[in-house]
Protein backbone atom coordinates (compact mmCIF):
# COMPACT_ATOMS: atom_id res chain seq x y z
CA UNK A 1 0.00 0.00 0.00
CA UNK A 2 1.73 3.22 -0.96
CA UNK A 3 2.08 5.76 1.55
CA UNK A 4 -0.83 8.57 0.97
CA UNK A 5 -3.07 5.46 0.71
CA UNK A 6 -1.95 4.29 4.31
CA UNK A 7 -2.29 7.95 5.61
CA UNK A 8 -5.77 8.32 4.31
CA UNK A 9 -6.57 5.15 5.98
CA UNK A 10 -5.76 6.02 9.09
CA UNK A 11 -7.83 9.10 9.25
CA UNK A 12 -10.70 6.91 7.90
CA UNK A 13 -9.82 4.59 11.03
CA UNK A 14 -10.24 7.91 13.05
CA UNK A 15 -12.89 8.79 11.95
CA UNK A 16 -14.98 6.00 12.44
CA UNK A 17 -13.59 6.04 15.95
CA UNK A 18 -14.91 9.37 16.65
CA UNK A 19 -18.86 8.46 15.05
CA UNK A 20 -18.85 4.82 16.68
CA UNK A 21 -17.59 6.43 20.16
CA UNK A 22 -20.50 6.33 22.98
CA UNK A 23 -23.10 8.51 24.04
CA UNK A 24 -21.69 11.19 25.95
CA UNK A 25 -22.60 10.59 29.69
CA UNK A 26 -24.30 14.17 30.73
CA UNK A 27 -25.90 12.36 33.87
CA UNK A 28 -22.48 12.94 35.56
CA UNK A 29 -20.96 15.27 33.15
CA UNK A 30 -22.13 18.85 33.94
CA UNK A 31 -19.69 20.74 31.63
CA UNK A 32 -17.95 20.03 28.46
CA UNK A 33 -15.48 21.65 25.17
CA UNK A 34 -15.68 21.44 22.07
CA UNK A 35 -12.55 20.52 20.91
CA UNK A 36 -11.61 21.23 16.68
CA UNK A 37 -8.91 18.76 16.75
CA UNK A 38 -11.23 15.25 17.39
CA UNK A 39 -14.01 16.81 16.34
CA UNK A 40 -16.03 15.95 19.57
CA UNK A 41 -16.70 17.17 23.18
CA UNK A 42 -14.40 16.42 26.39
CA UNK A 43 -15.54 16.57 29.26
CA UNK A 44 -14.27 19.24 31.99
CA UNK A 45 -12.59 17.53 34.32
CA UNK A 46 -11.36 20.50 36.63
CA UNK A 47 -14.46 23.31 37.08
CA UNK A 48 -13.72 26.43 38.08
CA UNK A 49 -15.14 25.98 41.98
CA UNK A 50 -16.30 30.00 41.92
CA UNK A 51 -19.49 30.17 43.91
CA UNK A 52 -22.58 32.56 43.04
CA UNK A 53 -21.65 34.61 47.12
CA UNK A 54 -18.15 34.98 46.16
CA UNK A 55 -19.30 37.65 42.99
CA UNK A 56 -19.69 41.25 44.44
CA UNK A 57 -20.68 44.55 42.86
CA UNK A 58 -22.28 42.99 39.97
CA UNK A 59 -25.64 42.17 42.27
CA UNK A 60 -28.11 43.84 39.20
CA UNK A 61 -26.46 41.37 36.32
CA UNK A 62 -26.48 38.27 38.86
CA UNK A 63 -30.33 39.04 39.97
CA UNK A 64 -31.07 39.37 36.13
CA UNK A 65 -29.05 36.51 34.76
CA UNK A 66 -30.18 34.04 37.45
CA UNK A 67 -33.48 35.32 36.79
CA UNK A 68 -33.32 34.21 33.52
CA UNK A 69 -31.78 31.03 33.94
CA UNK A 70 -34.60 30.11 36.48
CA UNK A 71 -37.03 30.59 33.27
CA UNK A 72 -35.12 28.48 31.04
CA UNK A 73 -34.82 25.40 33.62
CA UNK A 74 -38.62 25.74 34.32
CA UNK A 75 -39.24 25.47 30.49
CA UNK A 76 -40.77 29.17 30.21
CA UNK A 77 -40.21 31.80 27.96
CA UNK A 78 -36.13 33.05 28.62
CA UNK A 79 -33.83 34.44 26.32
CA UNK A 80 -29.85 34.29 25.55
CA UNK A 81 -27.83 36.26 26.69
CA UNK A 82 -24.72 38.78 25.67
CA UNK A 83 -22.47 39.74 28.72
CA UNK A 84 -21.12 43.00 27.39
CA UNK A 85 -18.42 45.59 28.89
CA UNK A 86 -14.93 46.57 30.17
CA UNK A 87 -12.56 43.80 30.86
CA UNK A 88 -11.77 42.76 34.14
CA UNK A 89 -15.34 43.18 35.56
CA UNK A 90 -16.62 39.37 36.14
CA UNK A 91 -18.53 38.73 33.06
CA UNK A 92 -16.93 35.15 32.43
CA UNK A 93 -17.01 34.54 36.02
CA UNK A 94 -20.40 35.01 36.53
CA UNK A 95 -21.41 32.45 33.74
CA UNK A 96 -18.93 29.88 35.51
CA UNK A 97 -20.51 30.75 38.70
CA UNK A 98 -23.95 29.84 37.13
CA UNK A 99 -23.41 26.56 36.28
CA UNK A 100 -21.94 26.12 39.88
CA UNK A 101 -25.59 27.82 41.04
CA UNK A 102 -27.81 25.68 38.75
CA UNK A 103 -26.27 21.86 37.91
CA UNK A 104 -28.63 20.22 39.97
CA UNK A 105 -31.07 21.52 38.41
CA UNK A 106 -30.48 20.24 34.98
CA UNK A 107 -28.43 23.06 33.70
CA UNK A 108 -25.16 22.09 31.37
CA UNK A 109 -22.87 23.54 30.08
CA UNK A 110 -20.66 23.56 26.22
CA UNK A 111 -18.16 25.90 25.76
CA UNK A 112 -17.74 26.76 22.15
CA UNK A 113 -14.47 29.09 20.76
CA UNK A 114 -15.55 31.34 18.21
CA UNK A 115 -13.44 29.69 15.57
CA UNK A 116 -15.54 26.80 16.20
CA UNK A 117 -18.80 28.38 15.56
CA UNK A 118 -18.89 26.69 12.09
CA UNK A 119 -19.74 23.07 14.13
CA UNK A 120 -22.35 25.13 15.94
CA UNK A 121 -25.72 23.60 14.89
CA UNK A 122 -24.01 20.04 14.74
CA UNK A 123 -23.29 20.53 18.29
CA UNK A 124 -27.12 21.71 18.89
CA UNK A 125 -28.59 19.05 16.54
CA UNK A 126 -27.05 16.56 18.95
CA UNK A 127 -28.29 17.87 22.03
CA UNK A 128 -31.41 19.22 21.46
CA UNK A 129 -33.54 16.02 22.17
CA UNK A 130 -32.00 15.40 25.69
CA UNK A 131 -33.45 15.59 28.83
CA UNK A 132 -30.71 18.58 29.82
CA UNK A 133 -31.40 22.63 29.73
CA UNK A 134 -28.05 23.39 27.94
CA UNK A 135 -26.63 26.72 27.65
CA UNK A 136 -24.23 27.23 24.52
CA UNK A 137 -20.87 29.66 26.58
CA UNK A 138 -18.70 31.75 24.12
CA UNK A 139 -16.05 33.05 26.47
CA UNK A 140 -14.75 36.65 24.64
CA UNK A 141 -16.67 36.51 21.55
CA UNK A 142 -15.99 39.15 19.13
CA UNK A 143 -16.05 39.41 14.93
CA UNK A 144 -13.45 41.06 12.81
CA UNK A 145 -13.97 41.84 8.84
CA UNK A 146 -14.42 39.06 6.91
CA UNK A 147 -15.07 36.32 9.45
CA UNK A 148 -18.54 34.11 8.81
CA UNK A 149 -18.95 32.44 11.83
CA UNK A 150 -21.64 34.37 13.07
CA UNK A 151 -23.14 33.32 10.51
CA UNK A 152 -23.95 29.90 12.06
CA UNK A 153 -24.57 31.62 15.24
CA UNK A 154 -27.35 33.39 13.99
CA UNK A 155 -29.29 30.56 13.12
CA UNK A 156 -29.10 28.93 16.42
CA UNK A 157 -30.29 32.51 18.07
CA UNK A 158 -32.87 32.48 15.79
CA UNK A 159 -33.63 29.90 13.84
CA UNK A 160 -34.26 29.44 9.90
CA UNK A 161 -36.79 27.27 8.51
CA UNK A 162 -36.24 25.46 11.72
CA UNK A 163 -37.02 26.52 14.95
CA UNK A 164 -33.72 26.80 17.45
CA UNK A 165 -34.28 23.82 20.48
CA UNK A 166 -36.45 24.81 23.54
CA UNK A 167 -33.58 23.01 25.36
CA UNK A 168 -30.37 24.95 24.34
CA UNK A 169 -29.69 28.95 24.61
CA UNK A 170 -26.61 30.90 23.88
CA UNK A 171 -24.99 32.89 26.71
CA UNK A 172 -21.54 35.01 25.47
CA UNK A 173 -19.60 37.30 27.18
CA UNK A 174 -17.64 40.37 24.82
CA UNK A 175 -15.93 43.57 25.42
CA UNK A 176 -17.94 44.90 22.04
CA UNK A 177 -21.45 46.02 23.05
CA UNK A 178 -22.07 45.14 19.32
CA UNK A 179 -19.59 42.14 18.76
CA UNK A 180 -18.54 43.34 15.64
CA UNK A 181 -15.95 46.17 14.64
CA UNK A 182 -17.35 49.44 14.72
CA UNK A 183 -16.23 52.10 12.13
CA UNK A 184 -15.80 56.26 11.76
CA UNK A 185 -16.83 55.46 7.82
CA UNK A 186 -19.79 53.36 8.73
CA UNK A 187 -21.03 56.31 10.09
CA UNK A 188 -20.80 58.63 7.15
CA UNK A 189 -22.49 56.17 4.75
CA UNK A 190 -25.77 56.84 6.75
CA UNK A 191 -28.23 58.80 5.52
CA UNK A 192 -31.31 61.50 6.56
CA UNK A 193 -34.56 61.05 4.38
CA UNK A 194 -37.49 63.16 5.19
CA UNK A 195 -36.04 64.09 8.42
CA UNK A 196 -35.14 60.09 9.54
CA UNK A 197 -32.34 58.75 9.82
CA UNK A 198 -31.43 55.40 8.18
CA UNK A 199 -27.98 53.90 9.36
CA UNK A 200 -25.94 52.56 6.49
CA UNK A 201 -25.88 48.79 5.96
CA UNK A 202 -22.82 48.02 7.41
CA UNK A 203 -24.17 49.54 11.01
CA UNK A 204 -27.08 47.04 10.54
CA UNK A 205 -25.16 44.11 9.89
CA UNK A 206 -23.41 45.19 12.95
CA UNK A 207 -26.16 45.54 15.31
CA UNK A 208 -27.99 42.69 13.94
CA UNK A 209 -26.29 40.26 15.56
CA UNK A 210 -26.35 41.39 19.35
CA UNK A 211 -30.22 42.31 18.92
CA UNK A 212 -30.40 37.97 18.99
CA UNK A 213 -29.59 38.43 22.61
CA UNK A 214 -32.86 39.27 23.91
CA UNK A 215 -30.96 39.46 27.73
CA UNK A 216 -27.75 42.31 27.71
CA UNK A 217 -25.89 43.09 30.39
CA UNK A 218 -23.45 45.75 30.95
CA UNK A 219 -20.19 45.37 33.07
CA UNK A 220 -18.39 48.75 34.16
CA UNK A 221 -15.34 49.12 35.79
CA UNK A 222 -16.00 49.16 39.71
CA UNK A 223 -15.92 52.52 41.68
CA UNK A 224 -12.98 52.46 44.34
CA UNK A 225 -15.99 51.83 47.30
CA UNK A 226 -17.15 48.44 45.12
CA UNK A 227 -13.44 47.13 44.54
CA UNK A 228 -12.53 48.13 47.98
CA UNK A 229 -15.63 45.50 48.83
CA UNK A 230 -14.33 42.62 46.51
CA UNK A 231 -10.69 43.01 48.52
CA UNK A 232 -12.52 42.81 51.81
CA UNK A 233 -14.46 39.23 50.57
CA UNK A 234 -11.23 37.87 49.58
CA UNK A 235 -9.77 38.95 53.07
CA UNK A 236 -12.54 38.35 55.56
CA UNK A 237 -10.13 37.79 58.82
CA UNK A 238 -7.98 41.18 58.22
CA UNK A 239 -7.89 43.53 61.10
CA UNK A 240 -5.97 46.28 59.95
CA UNK A 241 -8.69 47.06 57.16
CA UNK A 242 -7.11 50.63 56.61
CA UNK A 243 -3.32 49.18 55.60
CA UNK A 244 -4.74 46.71 53.35
CA UNK A 245 -7.38 48.80 51.88
CA UNK A 246 -4.15 51.34 51.34
CA UNK A 247 -2.07 48.77 49.51
CA UNK A 248 -5.22 47.13 47.46
CA UNK A 249 -5.45 51.28 45.82
CA UNK A 250 -1.90 51.38 45.38
CA UNK A 251 -1.99 47.86 43.59
CA UNK A 252 -4.82 49.15 41.44
CA UNK A 253 -3.51 52.29 40.88
CA UNK A 254 -0.03 51.07 39.31
CA UNK A 255 -2.19 48.54 37.05
CA UNK A 256 -4.52 51.73 35.90
CA UNK A 257 -7.52 49.73 36.22
CA UNK A 258 -10.27 48.77 39.45
CA UNK A 259 -12.19 45.37 39.04
CA UNK A 260 -12.60 41.58 40.03
CA UNK A 261 -9.58 40.79 38.05
CA UNK A 262 -7.32 43.06 39.93
CA UNK A 263 -8.86 42.71 43.31
CA UNK A 264 -8.27 38.33 42.79
CA UNK A 265 -4.66 39.49 41.46
CA UNK A 266 -4.04 41.77 44.88
CA UNK A 267 -4.97 38.64 46.20
CA UNK A 268 -2.73 36.58 45.04
CA UNK A 269 0.10 38.99 45.36
CA UNK A 270 -0.91 39.61 48.86
CA UNK A 271 -2.36 36.09 49.91
CA UNK A 272 0.57 34.88 53.34
CA UNK A 273 1.91 38.64 53.34
CA UNK A 274 2.47 38.90 57.74
CA UNK A 275 0.26 42.02 57.80
CA UNK A 276 -2.77 40.79 56.22
CA UNK A 277 -2.95 37.32 57.71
Amino acid sequence: MCAQCSTMARYAKLERGFMESPTFDWQHTPAAVWRRHRSGLRAIRRLDPISWDDLTGIDRQKQALARNTERFLAGEPSNNALLWGSRGTGKSSLIKALLNRYREQGLRMIEVDKDDLVNLPEIVDDICDLPFRFVIFCDDLSFDVGESGYKALKSVLEGSLELPPDNVRVFATSNRRHLMPEFMSDNLKSEVRDGELHPAEAIEEQVSLADRFGLQLSFYPFPQDVYLQAVDALFPNVQDREALHQEAIRFATGKGVRNGRTAQQFYCQMAGDARFI
